[in-house]
């Protein structure tokens, strides 16, 4: 509301009518003064070291006619302007109006105002208004900031320059780009109105609307603001940024795009911490990873994304609460999960359980092992259970404290069982004909699996094993204890794609 307030002032204000007192203008030095009939007989003549003073403001040039009636005057060669003892302005050529006290300055002009310097090659200034414009490019440069625009004014009462069209600032560590601008100097406050850019050596600050601070070098940008490097992006409907330190903050439709990692993560609400390499996305968090072969949709209450501060590869992706994923082969949930890059392993924790094809997984801990974008390995453990669903009724289990399961192909191809392990299996006949119901009981077993069923299994110590009719089961005795089918929670694409 502030740089608002601040726009409608600069442009607004100078509009209003301001009370004009009628001042004389005072010749002071001339080497040489007449009249020049051919002009009119109220037009001087004055050659040599002119000085022309009105109210507190002078006047210099090399020569000058001056009409005494309209109090119009123009200067000639090394025209110099001094306003208050504060602002000169120097040019070749001046056009100036006593009674409006508004001056035209042609070719090489340069206003000159503390640290702060306008060249261009038409200018006018209003003393009234306090305000300089020239309507056809020109350059401020002010300490190590360089601003080039089509078009500019500068209050020189309020120490504010307006920029528009084509406005390139040049700074020692970074470069703006844009269509409005305003420069309260002051302040050194930037404030925009128009599509902007900010480059520098790491990345590219792009908005529509907001304000920059040059000297603590924070921004804060909305109208959907972009923050990107040559690997990812993030952009929101509005943004805060600090070179300085690296920390950026993100509201409202935040998306954060990975090109390198082929990965999109969406959200209410993000930060980035650039010199610790951590960004933080929570409010309905999502995440899509395009894979060549297949999509990976994940969502959680809060996802964290630790990446190298120099390279800006993604190192580590932490997720909390209500983690949620979906690939075509492999399904998953839990309420901790952390993926480590460097060696391919994602660990499950609080409450996981995983889905493949009619497989499901779970334990108080599971940890995965990809390679090639593609399961390699799973551990669970303790309480470490399997189900498959059998192809006509009923559920293939596995139990123990902790299970091994290999995978060839994004399919199961054997699972080693240890500690108090036990099965139960459906066993049918080529022809899919049921012969039993088989209960196995082990210190260790070796699992193999063809066509996602149980077809072979090599028991290791104290071993037990049954083969009921299935005529012969109890009530329930079919399954395990602590037998979970959890078919009801278990991700669908759908819900991802909302």
């Amino acid at each position: 509301m502030k740089h608002y307030i601040l726009l409608i002032f600069l442009l607004l204000s100078c509009g209003l009518s301001a009370q004009k007192s009628k001042t004389v203008i005072h010749i002071l030095n001339a080497d040489m003064a007449d009249y020049d009939e051919r002009l009119g007989k109220d037009v001087q003549r004055l050659i040599g070291n002119v000085i022309m003073r009105q109210d507190s403001t002078y006047f210099y040039s090399d020569s000058a006619y001056y009409n005494e009636k309209t109090k119009f005057f123009d200067g000639f060669g090394n025209v110099h302007i001094n306003v208050n003892d504060s602002i000169d302005i120097y040019s070749r050529l001046l056009k100036y109006n006593g009674e409006t006290k508004f001056a035209e300055l042609f070719h090489d002009v340069v206003l000159k105002d503390d640290s702060t310097v306008l060249r261009t090659q038409y200018m006018t200034y209003d003393r009234v208004k306090h305000l300089a414009t020239y309507p056809n490019r020109g350059t401020i440069t002010r300490n190590d900031k360089k601003l080039v625009s089509k078009k500019g004014y500068y209050r020189d009462d309020i120490k504010v320059l307006y920029f528009r069209k084509d406005v390139v600032g040049t700074m020692p560590d970074y470069k703006i780009v844009s269509d409005t601008l305003v420069y309260d100097t002051d302040n050194e406050m930037m404030y925009f109105y128009g599509p902007t850019n900010i480059y520098n050596e790491d990345n590219t600050l792009i908005g529509n609307y907001g304000w920059y601070n040059t000297e603590t070098e924070f921004a804060y940008l909305d109208k959907r603001a972009t923050l990107k490097n040559n690997e990812q992006s993030m952009t929101s409907d509005t943004m805060y940024y600090n070179k300085k330190t690296g920390y950026a903050k993100a509201l409202s439709d935040v998306i954060i795009e990975d090109t390198v990692n082929k990965a999109v993560v969406r959200g209410e609400y993000a930060e980035m911490w650039k010199k610790l390499g951590k960004c933080m996305i929570t409010d309905n968090s999502r995440a899509y990873y395009y894979e060549q072969i297949d999509t990976l949709f994940a969502k959680a209450d809060t996802l964290y994304v630790y990446f190298d501060t120099i390279t800006n590869d993604i190192q580590h992706i932490k997720a909390f609460y209500n983690v949620r994923f979906f690939r075509n082969d492999i399904q998953g949930k839990c309420d901790s999960l952390h993926y480590a890059l460097a060696d391919s392993a994602v660990y499950m924790r609080v409450n996981p359980v995983l889905w493949a094809e009619d497989t499901q997984m779970s334990g108080d801990s599971i940890n995965v092992i990809v390679k090639e974008r593609s399961i390699d390995s799973l551990l669970m453990y303790p309480n470490a259970f399997v189900i498959q669903q059998d192809s006509i009724r009923g559920f293939n289990q596995v139990k123990g404290k902790r299970i091994t399961t290999y995978f060839n192909g994004n399919e199961i191809d054997h699972m080693f069982n240890e500690g108090n392990a036990e099965t139960v299996y459906w066993l049918r006949d080529d022809d899919g004909s049921l012969i039993g119901v088989n209960f196995s009981q082990s210190a260790m077993m070796d699992i193999k699996i063809r066509d996602r069923r149980i077809y072979n299994i090599k028991y290791y110590k104290n071993i037990k094993e049954t083969l009921y009719p299935e005529e012969q089961l109890k009530d329930n005795q079919e399954y395990l204890n602590g037998f979970l089918w959890q078919e009801d929670i278990k991700p669908r694409r759908e819900e991802f794609e909302k």
